[in-house]
């Protein structure tokens, strides 16, 4: 099984990582990578190995990742490559994936409301709220830019499931499953949330920066779809 580099390091750019298959060229599996794959509406990374561009990122279904290059390679299993990620996209989505954990805590927190879906893409995240009104959603971005501007560690952290399973609101996405794994990673928010969560995300809310509103869409009773950026 491919060793998730980013769910222990999300700062790492750069890293060599030996091919264990190789697909007509193009399709490799390697035994560490740094490339997220996309999931719980974050994108996937982009990137290169070995110079090719890195065009797709995914799971297959033992859970296995493999990368999708735009040119062949001449390497076999055993090789080491020397893998690359697009840092400026991967950070712009690590500080709006950190900064979608402090506006779903605040949402919790102060109107009970749980978030319904989201995407989180460079340039923006979207997030649904059961919500009922636009004032509440000011409300949140303004309590959530407080909590950023206090420079709040994030820690990154591993349990087993049955320990995880008694965290509190753990999964806070209203009608996803918990994970379907023995051990869940866990990022937490010092003081202010604690979730069961698989992707990049930054070391301090300080990183962040100031969350922008940039419009507020009714998509029913209760339901606000939130678009912000930061």
């Amino acid at each position: 099984m491919t060793k998730e580099v980013f769910q222990y390091d999300s700062y790492i750019k750069n890293h060599e990582a030996k091919v264990t298959r190789v697909e007509d060229g193009k399709i490799l599996f390697l035994d560490e990578t740094i490339f997220y794959p996309g999931g719980g509406g974050l994108e996937k990374d982009h990137g290169k190995i070995e110079g090719a561009d890195v065009i797709d990122v995914k799971r297959d279904e033992g859970r296995e990742i493999f990368h999708v290059l735009s040119s062949p390679l001449d390497v076999k299993e055993g090789d080491t490559v020397r893998c690359e990620i697009d840092w400026e996209r991967r950070y712009r989505m690590m500080r709006l994936h950190t900064a979608s954990h402090v506006m779903a805590a605040v949402a919790l927190s102060k109107f009970n409301a749980l978030v319904t879906g989201g995407n989180i893409t460079p340039e923006q995240a979207k997030d649904d709220f059961s919500l009922e009104s636009k004032d509440q959603i000011n409300e949140i971005v303004s309590e959530a830019n407080e909590i950023i501007k206090r420079g709040i560690n994030v820690k990154v952290y591993f349990l087993p499931k049955e320990e995880a399973m008694k965290i509190p609101a753990i999964v806070k996405l209203a009608g996803r499953s918990p994970p379907d794994l023995p051990v869940w990673r866990i990022v937490e928010i010092e003081g202010i949330d604690i979730q069961a969560d698989g992707g990049p995300h930054v070391r301090n809310t300080a990183e962040i920066g100031q969350i922008k509103l940039l419009k507020v869409e009714n998509k029913g009773k209760n339901r606000k779809r939130v678009y912000y950026t930061v």
